[in-house]
């Protein structure tokens, strides 16, 4: 079957002669002679240049990825569908559709100019102004019916016929004769009307948005990876030549009150102008129209054939073929049917700004999609043919700035279209790649590359280092225990870290393997919101002991090294602290700073704040203390929360402690007032726990500092006592961190 289709197919020559009919076509006859007139020759000349700047990073970009991709039916929609995922695909293909649908009515609208003359002789003798519709709409008529009788290959066959008068009007236009004035300067060869320059570059930029049309035969040839690339790029290079050799042309021929007052100027130029010109419009339109009736119905026909359309019997009605080439004989219809109704409409301008902003998404997109192959491609990504990314980056940027350029009300109106499209789609077609899909290779890379930097210029010197927690946690109470997770996140949320390990006792196993991807999944599915920070993983070992030794020796996925452990309990569990205390000096080998979640199983009162109690024990605590506070409130969980520090203290220590605490949050500036510092005097004569229990145990969330030589003396004893206090964060620092006043 794959034999004979390629024996059917085509050659480069269609994608070529598609290309360059619809760049040399309505606009050029129409439009560029009265963009020279009110532009001048530079003016015109930085129009073709602008949009070249588009086209051609656009054409490299088809080029590139037609040579990576197997491309089969649906052109720039299959390119796009195979890259980015296929509800991408499908959202970005059925705007790519309808411009290609409405190009055709804009085509056959514009080929019913080359009938002014007949239309100006029926006024004259019969005084009354005839429609254009008596010519355009028979003529899509016929166009249509041929081509759904005879197929692409007649569509071919004409394409040749209707380009060889093409090329024979400007072959006449060339050698045509000047009409300025002898022995004046000529006044082209200026840049007049600066200020309506983006107005004329809206109106010709359509002629180039043509140079993508021979993608849409991609499935119709026998070898796309080398008829797209070479086909797409002659016909942008040879197009952007003839442009400029056309627009000298008018520059040494006509008066800039010509070129203005007459849409068919070129007439006035053209040997036989008069015959010619308006045959050459003709030709360069319907053969413009030819391309697009080709092209839409293919796009359509492979967005049925992927079930991208909502209705299950529409995507099989369209995506039947015909004949051997499986001729889109439906999807035709469907089209045609389209271009009929913007026919009678006969609104131009309308349709044509309409098309610029969609055109103007897929070349962005496709960019797109081969800047992001040059820094996140997998191996499977090795084009033949290979553009650069500066120029695809180019492309990309141009092509979003000249869509607001052009018109700012039609590219927010297109962009929130394509956003509709997409989110519907998405929720029909959930379980094919989304947005992720285009930017998760280029992120890893990104990714990659940011944690070798900061592992190259890591600072060797910790007091040169502004401390921020990069706190791991690992615990098979997963599913069991969710206010660790929420401790987790609220660290990590905005100025720190946090890596969650559930631990599977057991050995490494493929077993074990695919209960580990089962867990994170689920993990994931669970605790991941959209304000989440914290990473999610899982931890296979034959001991808890193991599985720490393990985690502390790991990187962290911020690039940073891991400088927090923390150990969670729930308190109403029993012996739950003694396989804890067992593995703490472990992780003091390490260096690191060493938390215990003490989780009360009941609601957290955020607006009763966080209270952090700091004795005499904590020289090296507090500040960690004071830092996790003030990190765990910034989340918005805690926005109606607030900070109280106690400390408890000699009595002969009470004002200088108060003036140590009090120039501690102003010199670093933390968001506390003085009345939420309590100075507590051991004198009172009352137990620490008994203290702590009465002033905080409505507290949302109470930090306590402790060391290790407490834990080897009195061991659990350190952690209970504490039965009637809500959440508990106990906090063994390895180092005393420095709170920073934010401008030094």
């Amino acid at each position: 079957m794959k034999n004979q289709k390629s024996n059917l197919g085509f050659n480069t020559a269609p994608v070529f002669f598609t290309a360059i009919s619809t760049i040399l076509g309505a606009i050029l006859f129409l439009r560029f002679g009265m963009a020279v007139g009110n532009l001048g020759f530079y003016g015109a000349l930085g129009i073709i240049i602008l949009g070249h700047l588009i086209t051609i990073p656009t054409a490299l970009a088809i080029s590139e990825i037609a040579t990576n991709t197997r491309v089969e039916g649906g052109g720039e929609y299959f390119i796009i569908s195979r890259s980015f995922g296929l509800n991408i695909g499908a959202t970005i293909g059925i705007a790519l559709y309808f411009s290609q649908a409405i190009s055709v009515a804009f085509y056959v609208i514009a080929f019913t100019e080359a009938f002014e003359p007949f239309f100006y002789w029926f006024l004259a003798k019969f005084n009354f102004v005839l429609p254009r519709q008596v010519i355009s709409v028979p003529a899509l008529i016929a166009l249509g019916v041929t081509i759904l009788k005879k197929g692409s290959d007649l569509g071919i066959k004409t394409l040749y016929f209707v380009v060889a008068i093409l090329f024979l009007s400007l072959a006449l236009f060339f050698f045509g004769d000047s009409n300025l004035p002898a022995g004046e300067a000529n006044p082209n060869f200026v840049f007049s009307n600066k200020n309506q320059f983006f107005i004329w570059f809206a109106i010709c930029f359509p002629a180039f948005t043509g140079m993508t049309a021979g993608v849409g035969l991609s499935g119709d040839l026998k070898d796309p990876k080398k008829s797209i690339p070479r086909g797409t790029i002659w016909g942008t290079i040879i197009g952007m030549l003839m442009y400029i050799f056309i627009i000298y042309k008018f520059s040494i021929s006509s008066t800039p009150e010509d070129m203005t007052s007459n849409q068919l100027a070129m007439a006035n130029v053209a040997i036989l102008g008069a015959v010619i010109i308006p045959l050459g419009l003709g030709a360069s339109t319907i053969s413009s129209a030819i391309g697009s009736v080709l092209v839409a119905p293919r796009t359509l026909q492979a967005l049925a054939i992927d079930n991208s359309l909502p209705i299950v019997r529409l995507n099989r009605w369209l995506a039947k073929g015909k004949g051997d080439m499986n001729e889109p004989f439906n999807a035709t219809f469907v089209t045609l049917a389209i271009a009929l109704i913007f026919v009678m409409i006969g609104e131009v301008n309308f349709v044509a700004q309409i098309i610029s902003m969609f055109f103007m998404i897929t070349y962005g997109s496709l960019c797109l999609i081969s800047f992001l192959n040059h820094f996140g491609a997998s191996p499977s990504y090795r084009p033949q043919f290979k553009s650069h990314w500066m120029i695809s980056l180019t492309g990309l940027l141009l092509s979003v700035w000249a869509m607001f350029k052009i018109n700012a009300f039609y590219s927010i109106l297109a962009c929130v279209i394509i956003t509709l499209t997409y989110l519907y789609i998405n929720a029909v077609h959930k379980e094919r790649g989304g947005l992720q899909k285009i930017f998760v290779g280029a992120l890893y890379q990104l990714s990659r590359r940011i944690q070798l930097y900061l592992q190259k210029n890591r600072i060797h010197h910790p007091d040169d280092e502004e401390w921020r927690p990069s706190a791991i946690c690992i615990s098979s109470n997963s599913f069991k225990h969710e206010k660790i997770f929420s401790l987790m996140k609220w660290i990590s949320y905005k100025h720190g870290f946090g890596t969650y390990f559930h631990f599977l006792k057991g050995y490494y196993s493929r077993a074990n393997r695919m209960k580990a991807v089962k867990i994170v999944n689920d993990m994931i599915d669970e605790h991941h919101d959209q304000e989440s920070s914290l990473y999610v993983d899982c931890m296979i070992s034959p001991s808890y002991t193991s599985a720490i030794a393990q985690a502390i020796q790991s990187p962290s996925i911020s690039g940073m090294q891991n400088n927090m452990i923390i150990f969670e309990y729930r308190r109403d569990e029993g012996d739950a602290l003694d396989s804890l205390l067992d593995n703490i000096s472990l992780t003091q080998a390490g260096n690191y700073d060493i938390c215990v979640f003490s989780d009360a199983n009941k609601h957290t009162s955020f607006k009763n704040g966080i209270h952090i109690w700091i004795r005499h024990i904590d020289i090296l605590n507090a500040n960690l203390m004071i830092l996790l506070g003030f990190i765990i409130l910034s989340h918005p969980d805690w926005k109606k929360g607030f900070v109280k520090i106690f400390s408890i203290c000699d009595e002969n220590e009470v004002v200088n402690t108060r003036k140590v605490l009090q120039d501690l949050v102003q010199e670093g500036r933390l968001p506390i007032t003085l009345s939420n510092i309590e100075i507590i005097a051991t004198t009172e004569g009352k137990p620490v726990k008994k203290l702590i229990v009465e002033k905080s145990s409505k507290a949302g969330l109470t930090i306590i500092g402790f060391r290790e030589e407490q834990i080897k003396h009195s061991g659990n004893q350190v952690f209970l006592g504490f039965e009637a206090m809500g959440d508990m964060l106990f906090v063994n620092a390895n180092n005393s961190q420095n709170i920073k006043d934010p401008d030094q």
